[in-house]
C-alpha cells in the first residue's frame, strides 16, 4: 500500500525529497463526510463513495479525524479502544477496503494519533481508578488531596479545573480537557511502550503517518506547582514545557517512525514560532511538521474574536516564510475541524462578496510556504452556521466554557455567544453539503447527527461541479497550477508590498522561476500601482480584469491574480 515503505529496510531511499513536502492533504471529519446507511453519521463506506471526488479536486492526501471507538463525549477525541473502529463508522474491513481503494485512487491516509489522553471508557482507565495498587495505577496522572481540594491551581484549557476528584479511591487525576479525557503519564515507560504498539499496528496496516493531537502536552511538569497569575493567562505555554517532550518524540521517531516512510505534523499547541525549529529540524529526528497557530490567532484574544489588519496576517505569513532551519517544513491552513469556516473569517461570507473572497483565500492557502491543508467544505466555499443560542453548540467544551466564563467570572453572556457564533468549533462540523436535495445529501435519514447548513440549497458539491466558474473550479486549478511551478512549492518567499492596508502582494522564486501573488483582501475594488506588475505574464484569476499597463491595474473586491514574472 502506498502508506507503506518503499525501501527494504523501511527508511525513505536516500536522494529522495520527502513525499509529504509536494503533498496536499485533504482532512475528512468523518462523522460529517457522507452517510451510507441512512443513521444520520457519516461512516467509512461514505468516505470510501466520495474518494473519486477527493482524488478529482487534485489532492493526494486524506487525514481522517479520529475512527477508533469512543463514548463521543468530545466526538471521537476521546478513544476507549486505539485498535477498534467505532461501529457508527463501520468496521475494520471497512477500513481495510478504504485503504484499498484510496491505493488504487493514488491516495494516501493519515490518521489521528490521540495520545496525550485517552477516555475515562478506556480499559487503562478503568482498572487505572480501580484501587491505588493497581498496576495500571500509574498509567495516569493521580494526585491524593483533602477531597473537593484540586492539587493545584491548573485549569483546563476549557474552563474549570484541569483535576477531577474521583470518589472511589478518594483521589484526583488530572485532565488538560475536559473531565471525560484524562491525561496519560508519559513518564512511565510502559505507557510509551502501549502507544508505539499502536501506531505500529496502523502503519502495518499502511497509514501514510499521523496528526499528532497536541502532542506538545504529554510531558508534565514535575512538581506540578501552581501557576503564576500571568502564566494563568495562558497556561497551555505551560502545558508545552515538559522537560522530557523532545526526549519523548526522538524516542517515538527512533523506535517506529524512523522504520517507515511516513509523515508526522504535530498539533504544536502551546508553541511559539521561535520553538518549531525544535520539532522541524530533520536532524534533532523528532517530527515532519506541526501546526504552529499564528495564523488563527490574528483574530482571537483569548475567547474573544477581535478585528484584525491584514498587516498582522502578512506578518505572520512573512516570518514562516523564512528558514527556521537548514531543513525544517511549515504547514499551510485556515481550515480544520477545530476552526471557524475560513471565508466566514477571513474573507466575506455575504453573497456579493463570497465566491470571490473563498477563491482569494484558496490563492492565498496554496501559494504559501509549505504543505497545504483543505478541510471538507472549503473547496466549496462553505460558511459559519447561523447559530441561535448556547442550546444550538453540539461542541463538549460549550457547556464547560460557558460554566466557566459566564456563570463563575462574569462574562457578558450575549458577548460571548457572539464570540461563540463567530469562532465556535461546530461551525466546521455541520454535513458536508453535497447536493440540493434533503440534508444537503449527506444522509437520507429524518434527522442528521447534526443540523445542515441551510444554505445549502446554493452552496453544495454537485452545482459547483456543474458551473466552471464555482471555487471548486478554481481549487482543482490552483492545485495544478502548483504542480506545474515548482516555485510555490520550494521557491522562497518575499512580502513586496507589507503596508498595504488591503493589498497582499508576494513572490515565490525558485531558480529562474518567479511568480507573483496578487490579491485584494477587501470589499471595495481600487486602483494599485506596483513596478512588479510590469511585464508580469497572467496565469490565473478569480475573475475578468482590465489588465495592467505600466504596472498600474484596477483591483475588484476580493480578486486575486498569480503572475509569471
Amino acid at each position: 500500500m502506498i502508506g507503506r515503505s518503499h525501501a527494504a529496510s523501511g527508511v525513505r531511499p536516500a536522494g529522495r525529497q520527502p513525499w509529504w513536502k509536494e503533498a496536499v492533504i485533504y482532512e475528512i471529519y468523518p462523522r460529517s463526510f457522507r452517510d451510507s446507511n441512512g443513521d444520520g453519521i457519516g461512516d467509512l463506506p461514505g468516505i470510501l463513495e466520495k474518494l473519486p471526488y477527493i482524488r478529482d479536486l487534485g489532492v493526494d492526501t486524506i487525514w481522517l479525524a479520529p475512527i477508533f471507538q469512543s463514548p463521543n463525549r468530545d466526538n471521537g477525541y476521546d478513544i476507549s479502544d486505539y485498535r477498534a473502529i467505532m461501529p457508527e463508522f463501520g468496521t475494520m474491513d471497512d477500513f481495510d477496503r478504504l485503504m484499498a481503494k484510496a491505493s488504487s485512487l493514488g491516495l494516501r491516509i493519515i490518521l489521528d494519533l490521540v495520545v496525550n489522553h485517552t477516555s475515562d471508557q478506556h480499559p487503562w482507565f478503568q482498572k487505572s481508578r480501580a484501587a491505588k495498587d493497581s498496576p495500571y495505577r500509574d498509567y495516569y496522572i493521580w494526585r491524593d488531596t483533602p477531597q473537593g481540594h484540586p492539587p493545584n491551581n491548573w485549569p483546563s484549557v476549557w474552563g474549570g479545573s484541569a483535576w477531577a476528584s474521583d470518589p472511589a479511591t478518594g483521589s484526583s487525576y488530572l485532565h488538560l480537557f475536559s473531565p471525560q479525557q484524562p491525561d496519560l503519564n508519559w513518564d512511565n515507560p510502559a505507557v510509551r511502550e502501549e502507544v508505539f504498539s499502536i501506531m505500529k499496528f496502523w502503519l502495518d496496516k499502511g497509514v501514510a503517518g499521523f496528526r499528532m493531537d497536541v502532542i506538545t502536552m504529554i510531558s508534565k511538569i514535575p512538581s506540578f506547582r501552581d501557576m503564576t497569575p500571568e502564566e494563568l493567562k495562558a497556561p497551555e505555554y505551560v502545558y508545552a514545557a515538559g522537560p522530557h517532550l523532545h526526549a519523548y518524540l526522538r524516542e517515538m521517531n527512533d523506535r517506529v517512525l524512523s522504520h517507515y516512510d511516513v509523515m508526522t505534523v504535530g498539533e504544536a499547541y502551546g508553541m511559539r514560532a521561535r520553538d518549531i525549529p525544535l520539532f522541524t529540524d530533520s536532524a534533532r529526528r523528532e517530527l515532519d511538521m506541526v501546526f504552529a497557530f499564528d495564523i488563527v490567532h490574528v483574530d482571537r484574544q483569548g475567547w474573544r474574536k477581535i478585528d484584525w489588519p491584514l498587516s498582522k496576517l502578512k506578518q505572520v505569513y512573512a516570518a514562516a516564510g523564512k528558514p527556521r532551519s537548514p531543513d525544517s517544513w511549515n504547514t499551510v491552513f485556515l481550515d480544520n475541524h477545530d476552526q471557524p469556516r475560513a471565508v466566514s473569517r477571513f474573507g466575506n461570507d455575504s453573497p456579493p462578496f463570497r465566491e470571490a473572497s473563498a477563491k482569494a483565500i484558496a490563492t492565498m492557502l496554496l501559494t504559501q510556504c509549505g504543505t497545504p491543508f483543505i478541510y471538507q467544505g472549503e473547496e466549496l466555499g462553505m460558511t459559519n452556521l447561523p447559530f441561535s443560542g448556547v442550546e444550538d453548540f453540539d461542541d463538549v467544551q460549550v457547556p464547560i466554557q460557558w460554566e466557566a466564563r459566564v456563570k463563575r467570572q462574569g462574562v457578558d453572556p450575549d458577548a460571548f455567544l457572539e464570540s461563540l457564533k463567530d469562532m465556535g468549533r461546530d461551525n466546521a462540523r455541520s454535513p458536508m453539503q453535497w447536493d440540493a436535495t434533503r440534508n444537503a445529501g449527506f444522509t437520507t435519514a429524518n434527522r442528521p447527527w447534526f443540523r445542515v447548513n441551510p444554505n445549502y440549497t446554493e452552496i453544495n458539491a454537485q452545482a459547483c461541479m456543474q458551473d466552471p466558474n464555482s471555487v471548486y473550479h478554481y481549487f482543482q486549478a490552483l492545485l495544478a497550477l502548483r504542480r506545474k511551478y515548482p516555485a510555490l512549492i520550494h521557491g522562497t518567499y518575499q512580502d513586496l508590498d507589507p503596508d498595504h492596508h488591503a493589498v497582499f502582494l508576494y513572490a515565490r522564486e525558485l531558480g529562474r522561476s518567479r511568480l507573483l501573488i496578487l490579491m485584494n483582501m477587501s470589499d471595495r475594488g481600487f486602483t494599485y500601482e506596483s513596478s512588479s506588475l510590469t511585464r508580469a505574464s497572467l496565469l490565473i484569476s478569480n475573475m475578468q480584469h482590465r489588465g495592467a499597463t505600466q504596472g498600474v491595474t484596477w483591483l475588484e473586491p476580493w480578486e486575486a491574480r498569480i503572475y509569471r514574472a
